[in-house]
């Protein structure tokens, strides 16, 4: 089980940085964790005919992934700026991008199944990672189901999809009960599936995990546009039809749930990540 060949997931020094994180108090320098390069600003969005729905003061600290090892600045910069439902909105979607990568490595290819228990941990690792440090600010989201899915490591296959498509039921309800900007929820994922992909080469090295965690933030991504397609395609069809190609693009940078033999750069991740915010700018 890949999960926990690959840096035990972090578990004692996550816990502890998250608990700073989840008290505004993460400490992390804007400059750490690759932040010279990481994904587009995620501030100054609002300056299109949409009002601003994302506030001044509740995001200061990004919890989550924002206060893990290596500063997650990436996932920091796409938390800052927002409050309110769309703040609760896009922990929600980041959530579920923990889900959707679990619901990836659990579906059923044949002999190229991955197995329930490692689905089951990535599920963890999304409750640990960004639930757990901000459990009061996910609106009326009911977490049963994902601890659910989270404690079945013995799960049949079957059992385990069933467990995850409840809780993605769940995250849908909770999500529709909100008032957000959906292009900005978008882009924020993006930037979240961005960030988080600046740790997934080290010395030439794919790391499992960052690769499922970035490739769960992209698919989610991908998921918010066609959930609120109805929407963007009344507001500007020409652009949401530039948008969903450009968001395919970005997905097809993980052409499977393991790292391939030649995984996309960095950079390749950073560029393809521009170009959907380029063509989500007529919402923005």
């Amino acid at each position: 089980m890949i999960a926990w060949k690959f840096k035990l997931w972090r578990t004692a020094g996550a816990a502890a940085a998250l608990g700073l994180a989840a008290c505004g108090e993460s400490g992390i320098d804007a400059g750490e964790g690759g932040q010279g390069e990481a994904g587009p600003p995620a501030q100054g969005e609002n300056g299109g005919a949409r009002p601003a729905t994302g506030g001044g003061e509740g995001g200061e600290a990004a919890t989550g992934e924002s206060g893990a090892e290596h500063g997650e600045a990436g996932v920091v910069a796409a938390y800052a700026g927002l409050s309110g439902d769309q703040l609760t909105a896009l922990r929600i979607q980041h959530l579920r991008g923990f889900v959707m990568a679990a619901a990836k490595v659990v579906e059923d290819r044949g002999s190229f199944s991955g197995e329930p228990a490692d689905a089951a941990v990535l599920v963890q690792q999304g409750l640990l990672e960004v639930y757990d440090p901000a459990a009061d600010q996910f609106g009326s989201l009911d977490v049963t189901k994902l601890r659910e899915a989270a404690a079945g490591t013995n799960f049949t296959r079957a059992e385990m999809v069933q467990r995850l498509r409840d809780a993605q039921e769940e995250m849908s309800r909770a999500i529709g009960d909100l008032d957000f900007d959906e292009a900005q929820l978008i882009v924020r994922m993006v930037d979240i599936s961005t960030g988080l992909y600046q740790h997934v080469l080290v010395d030439g090295i794919a790391d499992p995990i960052e690769y499922q965690h970035s490739m769960g933030a992209a698919l989610s991504a991908q998921q918010a546009i066609l959930l609120h397609q109805n929407v963007l395609r009344q507001e500007n069809l020409a652009a949401f039809g530039r948008a969903t190609g450009e968001l395919n693009r970005f997905v097809a940078l993980w052409p499977a749930r393991e790292p391939p033999a030649n995984p996309a750069t960095y950079q390749q991740v950073l560029v393809q990540g521009s170009r959907v915010r380029l063509a989500l700018s007529p919402y923005l």
